[in-house]
Protein backbone atom coordinates (compact mmCIF):
# COMPACT_ATOMS: atom_id res chain seq x y z
CA UNK A 1 0.00 0.00 0.00
CA UNK A 2 1.25 3.27 -0.70
CA UNK A 3 2.63 5.68 1.72
CA UNK A 4 -0.37 7.74 2.87
CA UNK A 5 0.47 11.87 1.91
CA UNK A 6 -0.70 15.37 3.04
CA UNK A 7 -1.79 16.84 -0.56
CA UNK A 8 -3.57 19.61 -2.27
CA UNK A 9 -6.67 18.38 -4.29
CA UNK A 10 -8.48 20.74 -6.80
CA UNK A 11 -12.39 21.36 -6.53
CA UNK A 12 -13.76 20.40 -9.64
CA UNK A 13 -17.15 20.41 -8.75
CA UNK A 14 -19.39 20.06 -5.99
CA UNK A 15 -23.65 19.63 -5.73
CA UNK A 16 -26.07 18.85 -3.46
CA UNK A 17 -27.78 15.24 -4.15
CA UNK A 18 -30.02 15.94 -0.97
CA UNK A 19 -31.09 17.07 2.19
CA UNK A 20 -27.17 17.85 4.01
CA UNK A 21 -25.91 15.30 1.50
CA UNK A 22 -23.46 16.88 -0.54
CA UNK A 23 -21.47 15.56 -4.28
CA UNK A 24 -17.47 16.83 -4.40
CA UNK A 25 -15.16 15.99 -7.04
CA UNK A 26 -11.77 16.53 -6.49
CA UNK A 27 -8.76 16.64 -8.90
CA UNK A 28 -5.79 14.52 -7.02
CA UNK A 29 -2.90 12.29 -7.24
CA UNK A 30 -4.34 10.70 -5.00
CA UNK A 31 -6.77 9.15 -7.46
CA UNK A 32 -3.80 7.03 -8.76
CA UNK A 33 -3.34 5.07 -5.55
CA UNK A 34 -6.82 5.00 -3.83
CA UNK A 35 -9.19 1.69 -4.07
CA UNK A 36 -12.88 0.65 -3.44
CA UNK A 37 -13.58 0.98 0.78
CA UNK A 38 -10.52 3.04 1.03
CA UNK A 39 -11.47 6.91 2.71
CA UNK A 40 -9.60 10.07 2.58
CA UNK A 41 -8.92 12.91 5.59
CA UNK A 42 -10.12 16.22 4.44
CA UNK A 43 -8.23 19.09 6.07
CA UNK A 44 -10.99 22.18 7.13
CA UNK A 45 -9.26 25.45 6.50
CA UNK A 46 -10.22 26.57 10.04
CA UNK A 47 -6.86 25.74 12.74
CA UNK A 48 -9.08 25.25 15.43
CA UNK A 49 -10.07 21.97 14.16
CA UNK A 50 -7.19 19.84 14.39
CA UNK A 51 -8.15 16.59 12.59
CA UNK A 52 -8.97 16.15 9.20
CA UNK A 53 -12.51 14.55 8.11
CA UNK A 54 -12.47 11.01 6.98
CA UNK A 55 -14.80 11.03 3.88
CA UNK A 56 -15.33 7.28 2.01
CA UNK A 57 -14.53 7.54 -1.71
CA UNK A 58 -17.20 7.04 -3.92
CA UNK A 59 -15.80 6.93 -6.78
CA UNK A 60 -12.31 6.47 -8.34
CA UNK A 61 -11.35 8.01 -12.02
CA UNK A 62 -7.30 7.09 -12.79
CA UNK A 63 -7.82 8.43 -15.68
CA UNK A 64 -8.77 11.88 -14.90
CA UNK A 65 -6.91 12.06 -11.91
CA UNK A 66 -10.35 12.24 -9.71
CA UNK A 67 -11.67 11.15 -6.86
CA UNK A 68 -15.46 11.88 -5.72
CA UNK A 69 -16.23 12.28 -2.39
CA UNK A 70 -20.44 11.82 -1.30
CA UNK A 71 -20.72 13.02 2.18
CA UNK A 72 -23.17 14.08 4.61
CA UNK A 73 -23.04 17.64 6.91
CA UNK A 74 -22.53 16.42 10.50
CA UNK A 75 -20.74 19.12 12.02
CA UNK A 76 -18.53 22.30 12.01
CA UNK A 77 -15.94 20.80 9.38
CA UNK A 78 -18.31 19.24 6.92
CA UNK A 79 -20.00 22.21 7.22
CA UNK A 80 -17.01 24.22 5.95
CA UNK A 81 -16.77 21.81 2.81
CA UNK A 82 -20.08 22.64 1.69
CA UNK A 83 -19.21 25.53 0.51
CA UNK A 84 -16.12 24.30 -1.49
CA UNK A 85 -16.58 25.73 -5.22
CA UNK A 86 -14.97 24.87 -8.57
CA UNK A 87 -11.29 26.19 -8.40
CA UNK A 88 -11.15 25.81 -4.95
CA UNK A 89 -8.21 23.93 -3.18
CA UNK A 90 -8.24 21.96 -0.39
CA UNK A 91 -5.82 19.51 1.35
CA UNK A 92 -5.96 15.52 1.79
CA UNK A 93 -4.46 12.80 4.05
CA UNK A 94 -4.75 9.96 1.96
CA UNK A 95 -5.10 7.27 1.35
CA UNK A 96 -6.21 5.50 3.86
CA UNK A 97 -7.72 2.45 5.31
CA UNK A 98 -7.90 -1.22 3.84
CA UNK A 99 -10.88 -1.34 1.40
CA UNK A 100 -13.19 -4.44 -0.37
CA UNK A 101 -11.48 -7.19 -1.41
CA UNK A 102 -12.53 -7.16 -4.62
CA UNK A 103 -10.76 -10.75 -5.50
CA UNK A 104 -13.22 -12.73 -3.04
CA UNK A 105 -16.13 -12.88 -5.30
CA UNK A 106 -15.13 -15.03 -8.06
CA UNK A 107 -16.71 -14.93 -11.81
CA UNK A 108 -19.84 -16.86 -11.61
CA UNK A 109 -20.67 -15.71 -8.10
CA UNK A 110 -23.53 -13.85 -7.15
CA UNK A 111 -22.63 -10.72 -4.43
CA UNK A 112 -24.78 -8.94 -2.51
CA UNK A 113 -23.99 -5.05 -1.77
CA UNK A 114 -25.20 -3.03 1.02
CA UNK A 115 -25.56 0.27 1.28
CA UNK A 116 -27.42 2.14 4.44
CA UNK A 117 -27.75 6.33 5.05
CA UNK A 118 -24.29 7.50 4.71
CA UNK A 119 -22.70 4.07 3.81
CA UNK A 120 -24.18 4.00 0.54
CA UNK A 121 -21.65 5.70 -1.36
CA UNK A 122 -18.22 3.73 -0.97
CA UNK A 123 -20.60 0.98 -2.53
CA UNK A 124 -20.75 2.47 -5.61
CA UNK A 125 -17.24 2.24 -6.79
CA UNK A 126 -17.43 -1.31 -5.38
CA UNK A 127 -20.61 -2.23 -7.44
CA UNK A 128 -18.12 -0.61 -10.92
CA UNK A 129 -15.22 -3.01 -10.24
CA UNK A 130 -17.01 -6.20 -9.25
CA UNK A 131 -17.39 -8.45 -12.17
CA UNK A 132 -19.89 -11.12 -10.73
CA UNK A 133 -23.58 -10.90 -10.58
CA UNK A 134 -24.59 -8.05 -8.66
CA UNK A 135 -27.38 -7.47 -6.45
CA UNK A 136 -27.51 -3.71 -4.38
CA UNK A 137 -29.62 -3.14 -1.81
CA UNK A 138 -29.74 0.36 -0.31
CA UNK A 139 -31.69 1.99 1.95
CA UNK A 140 -32.59 5.18 2.90
CA UNK A 141 -35.29 7.46 5.40
CA UNK A 142 -37.11 8.93 2.48
CA UNK A 143 -37.60 9.23 -1.25
CA UNK A 144 -34.18 11.27 -1.43
CA UNK A 145 -32.78 8.08 -2.57
CA UNK A 146 -28.67 9.56 -3.78
CA UNK A 147 -26.99 7.88 -6.03
CA UNK A 148 -29.86 5.03 -6.99
CA UNK A 149 -29.64 5.87 -10.72
CA UNK A 150 -25.65 5.45 -10.55
CA UNK A 151 -26.01 2.17 -9.14
CA UNK A 152 -29.12 1.19 -11.38
CA UNK A 153 -25.88 1.12 -14.23
CA UNK A 154 -23.80 -1.61 -12.25
CA UNK A 155 -26.77 -4.05 -11.00
CA UNK A 156 -30.05 -4.75 -10.18
CA UNK A 157 -31.40 -2.20 -7.73
CA UNK A 158 -33.32 -3.13 -4.26
CA UNK A 159 -34.56 0.12 -1.93
CA UNK A 160 -35.75 0.21 1.29
CA UNK A 161 -36.84 3.01 3.07
CA UNK A 162 -37.53 3.98 6.58
CA UNK A 163 -41.34 5.36 5.43
CA UNK A 164 -41.94 3.26 2.47
CA UNK A 165 -42.08 6.11 -0.03
CA UNK A 166 -39.73 4.10 -2.19
CA UNK A 167 -39.18 0.26 -2.23
CA UNK A 168 -39.54 -2.23 0.54
CA UNK A 169 -40.92 -0.62 3.58
CA UNK A 170 -38.16 -0.99 6.33
CA UNK A 171 -34.25 -1.48 6.21
CA UNK A 172 -32.38 -3.65 4.07
CA UNK A 173 -33.08 -6.51 5.81
CA UNK A 174 -36.95 -6.21 4.75
CA UNK A 175 -35.80 -5.80 1.30
CA UNK A 176 -33.40 -9.15 0.89
CA UNK A 177 -36.94 -10.82 2.55
CA UNK A 178 -39.40 -9.12 0.16
CA UNK A 179 -37.94 -9.68 -2.84
CA UNK A 180 -36.24 -13.43 -2.03
CA UNK A 181 -32.59 -12.34 -2.61
CA UNK A 182 -29.73 -14.75 -2.24
CA UNK A 183 -26.20 -14.34 -2.38
CA UNK A 184 -22.70 -16.57 -2.24
CA UNK A 185 -20.77 -13.21 -1.09
CA UNK A 186 -21.53 -9.79 0.82
CA UNK A 187 -20.25 -6.46 0.87
CA UNK A 188 -21.42 -3.83 2.87
CA UNK A 189 -21.68 -0.09 4.75
CA UNK A 190 -23.66 1.72 6.65
CA UNK A 191 -25.30 1.86 9.99
CA UNK A 192 -23.96 -0.08 12.89
CA UNK A 193 -27.48 -1.76 13.66
CA UNK A 194 -27.83 -2.74 9.86
CA UNK A 195 -24.19 -3.99 9.72
CA UNK A 196 -25.07 -6.12 13.32
CA UNK A 197 -28.00 -7.49 11.12
CA UNK A 198 -25.76 -8.40 8.09
CA UNK A 199 -23.04 -10.23 10.43
CA UNK A 200 -26.05 -12.12 11.86
CA UNK A 201 -27.51 -12.93 8.62
CA UNK A 202 -24.33 -14.16 6.70
CA UNK A 203 -23.56 -16.28 9.91
CA UNK A 204 -26.63 -17.85 9.95
CA UNK A 205 -26.98 -18.58 5.83
CA UNK A 206 -22.74 -19.30 6.24
CA UNK A 207 -22.20 -16.81 3.62
CA UNK A 208 -18.63 -14.83 3.89
CA UNK A 209 -19.25 -11.00 4.70
CA UNK A 210 -16.80 -8.16 4.77
CA UNK A 211 -18.47 -5.03 6.24
CA UNK A 212 -17.11 -1.62 6.27
CA UNK A 213 -17.49 0.11 10.35
CA UNK A 214 -16.38 3.10 9.19
CA UNK A 215 -19.38 5.60 10.79
CA UNK A 216 -17.29 4.82 14.02
CA UNK A 217 -14.31 6.95 12.88
CA UNK A 218 -13.10 10.25 13.88
CA UNK A 219 -9.51 11.20 13.32
CA UNK A 220 -9.81 8.51 10.67
CA UNK A 221 -5.55 8.31 10.98
CA UNK A 222 -4.94 5.79 14.34
CA UNK A 223 -4.45 8.92 16.73
CA UNK A 224 -6.98 9.17 18.77
CA UNK A 225 -8.17 5.91 19.52
CA UNK A 226 -12.11 6.44 19.12
CA UNK A 227 -12.75 3.82 16.49
CA UNK A 228 -11.37 0.93 18.59
CA UNK A 229 -13.58 -2.43 18.20
CA UNK A 230 -13.22 -5.81 19.75
CA UNK A 231 -12.18 -9.35 16.87
CA UNK A 232 -11.96 -12.31 17.77
CA UNK A 233 -8.09 -12.66 17.05
CA UNK A 234 -5.49 -10.78 19.24
CA UNK A 235 -3.24 -7.59 17.72
CA UNK A 236 -0.13 -9.01 17.27
CA UNK A 237 1.65 -5.82 18.62
CA UNK A 238 -0.64 -5.03 21.67
CA UNK A 239 -2.10 -8.62 22.23
CA UNK A 240 -5.48 -7.67 23.32
CA UNK A 241 -8.39 -8.72 21.28
CA UNK A 242 -8.59 -4.79 19.53
CA UNK A 243 -8.21 -3.38 16.39
CA UNK A 244 -8.46 0.43 15.42
CA UNK A 245 -11.22 1.12 12.59
CA UNK A 246 -8.93 3.64 10.61
CA UNK A 247 -5.92 1.55 9.90
CA UNK A 248 -6.64 -2.03 10.55
CA UNK A 249 -10.13 -1.54 8.80
CA UNK A 250 -12.55 0.13 7.55
CA UNK A 251 -13.20 -3.30 6.08
CA UNK A 252 -13.22 -6.63 8.50
CA UNK A 253 -14.77 -9.86 7.57
CA UNK A 254 -18.18 -9.98 9.24
CA UNK A 255 -16.80 -12.92 11.89
CA UNK A 256 -13.54 -11.39 12.54
CA UNK A 257 -15.30 -8.37 14.53
CA UNK A 258 -17.73 -8.08 17.63
CA UNK A 259 -20.12 -4.93 17.09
Amino acid sequence: MAQKKKTKAMVVSQEKLADGIYDLRLETELAQDAACGQFVGVYPKDKSTLLPRPISICEIDKEKNQLRLVYRVAGKGTAEFSNLKTGDSVYLLGVLGNGFPVDKAKSGTKAMLFGGGIGVPPILQLSKELSCEKQIVVGYRNSQCFLKEDFEQNGAVYVATEDGSVGTKGNVMDAVAANGLEADIIYACGPMPMLRAIRQYAIEHDIPAYISLEERMACGVGACLGCVCKTTHKDVHSHVNNARICTDGPVFEAREVEI
